[in-house]
């Protein structure tokens, strides 16, 4: 067993940038029509509640917004259905969401040509046939959402040109030239709404991202293009293999995986103009992949508590990918248990990685300690931690033991925690045990639900010559909050606790 001794300094001040609950990502946003997608998201809402989301899909054809016809004379207009658009806008608002928006992707009937295509559901990746027709696409959208919704609302949003356009499959022959000239057009047809619209790009991931970020940052200052936030992608794994429906990838130790975000943060502040500037993680996870069955695993939810830890330090914000498996880039998932990017798997039975995220917005306060296995907060005499034990790939299994030592003042606390591990909480075994049916019945949701709760335990400490000591006890792959707080006992007249526990143990 590996031991971790901490003496914990109550009067410190450790930076941490606590953005867990900024921004979550979603499939295609067409796919907030269904009833699934609504249920799922609202669970997250409940227990975790974030601020905004993106998703791509905001012009494909399942919301209908760009369309044409011709007229008598035979000339082609444009015409605009925003029906949909607000039907899912209107959902997001109910659960207390905000816009992410990114600008994508290309409307078939515009696009410059109906062979390059992205995702199953093939979203078309080329150029506009007419940046005339684009423009006047975005503007019109745009406007409809600040008549609808407000123009003091719509400048709190977020405005994303594209989805990693380094990668050919989602935009054509991955040409940066070409991307800096949609950006220079998509950029322009949201100012002229109002120049107080925040626009940024250009949301790449990890293919040849240093020459595509110092490109476009290039560009953009050169030519004086606005942009008023920076945007990335952030996976870590190896290249996958395999096997089937399903595929088996390797994680990258954390240290090697920060190494590409990190330098982002120097390219970017070897600009003048952009030095300091915003950098928003609108994606990240384990694996770029949502047929990874490491998803649903314990193993995923304690690299993410180091992944927690730490994206604040160089990020403004940092979004999970994604809040649910409804979601369709591979075609529609045949298991619960396929792997998907979601918190929740389908059926509504949230993962074990749904719980590192409630833990994280549980830290509130000023942080007072943060290592490679333990985060903790100090909120108004109230201690909040979390800490995890992350083995990944063919590490040794092997348990944690860490020990805190709090200065604090004597009397009496209460310390509670909340375990999630391998054994307390694995809904996957239990959909394993049952024969791994593909569609569960009500009953066996129900009872993989059941699966899904921390184990909560509950203990009385004092404190001592003005000290608290606390020990945690983590098996591999384990995620567990604990918070401490002064709670001396306060009786009702005649109730003794410990005399009826003496009558159920004579028993």
């Amino acid at each position: 067993m590996k031991t971790v001794d901490c003496k914990i300094d109550m009067n410190a001040a450790v930076p941490f940038n606590n953005q867990v609950d900024f921004c979550i990502g979603t499939g295609r946003m067409g796919l907030a029509l269904q009833r699934q997608y609504y249920e799922q998201l609202k669970l997250v809402q409940e227990k975790i509640g974030f601020k905004y989301i993106r998703g791509h899909g905001l012009f494909y054809e399942d919301l209908s917004i760009y369309n044409e016809y011709t007229d008598e004379n035979g000339e082609t207009h444009a015409e605009y259905n925003f029906t949909y658009l607000d039907v899912v806008m209107d959902m997001y608002k109910e659960l207390g969401l905000k816009p992410f928006l990114e600008i994508g992707f290309m409307p078939k009937k515009l696009a410059s040509s109906g062979e390059e295509v992205g995702f199953w559901w093939k979203a078309n990746v080329t150029p506009p046939k007419s940046y005339e027709r684009w423009c006047e696409l975005v503007t019109a959208t745009i406007r409809h959402l600040a008549d609808r919704y407000g123009f003091d609302e719509v400048k709190t949003w977020y405005f994303e040109v594209w989805n990693e356009p380094n990668l050919g499959g989602f935009w054509k022959d991955a040409d940066l030239g070409k991307y800096c000239e949609l950006y220079k057009h998509t950029v322009s047809a949201i100012k002229a709404v109002s120049p107080d619209l925040r626009v940024g790009g250009p949301a790449i991931c990890g293919v040849d991202d240093e020459r595509w970020m110092n490109g476009f940052l290039t560009y953009t200052s050169e030519n004086n293009i606005p942009l008023d936030f920076i945007t990335r992608h952030h996976y870590t794994i190896h290249a996958p293999e395999t096997v089937g429906h399903y595929q088996y990838p390797d994680m990258i130790d954390r240290e090697s995986a920060d190494i590409t975000v990190k330098n982002t943060r120097k390219i970017v502040d070897s600009f003048e103009k952009y030095r300091g500037f915003d950098i928003h993680l609108t994606e990240f996870n384990t694996s770029y992949s949502p047929i990874t069955p490491l998803h649903d695993t314990n193993m995923n939810a304690a690299y993410l508590a180091g992944m927690l830890a730490e994206l604040g330090d160089i990020h403004a914000s940092y979004s999970y990918w994604t809040f649910g498996d409804v979601f369709e880039e591979h075609g529609v998932p045949f298991t619960p248990f396929h792997g998907g990017f979601g918190l929740v798997a389908n059926g509504c039975i949230p993962k074990p990685t749904f719980h590192t995220f409630t833990f994280f917005k549980n830290l509130t306060g000023r942080c007072i300690h943060r290592s490679k296995e333990l985060i903790v907060t100090e909120d108004n005499g109230k201690l909040h931690g979390v800490a995890w034990n992350s083995i990944i790939n063919d590490e040794p299994l092997e348990d944690i033991k860490i020990s805190a030592s709090f200065s604090l003042p004597d009397g009496e606390y209460c310390m509670i925690t909340k375990t999630v591990d391998e054994v307390v909480y694995n809904p996957r075994k239990l959909w394993h045990d049952i024969g791994e049916p593909a569609n569960p019945t009500p009953e066996q949701n129900e009872l993989l639900r059941s699966a899904a709760y921390p184990l909560v335990k509950s203990q009385r400490i004092m404190a001592k010559d003005g000290k608290i000591d606390i020990e945690l006890n983590l098996t591999p792959n384990a995620v567990v909050y604990f918070e401490v707080f002064e709670a001396p006992i306060k009786s009702d007249r005649g109730f003794e606790y410990n005399r009826i526990n003496r009558t159920v143990r004579s028993k």
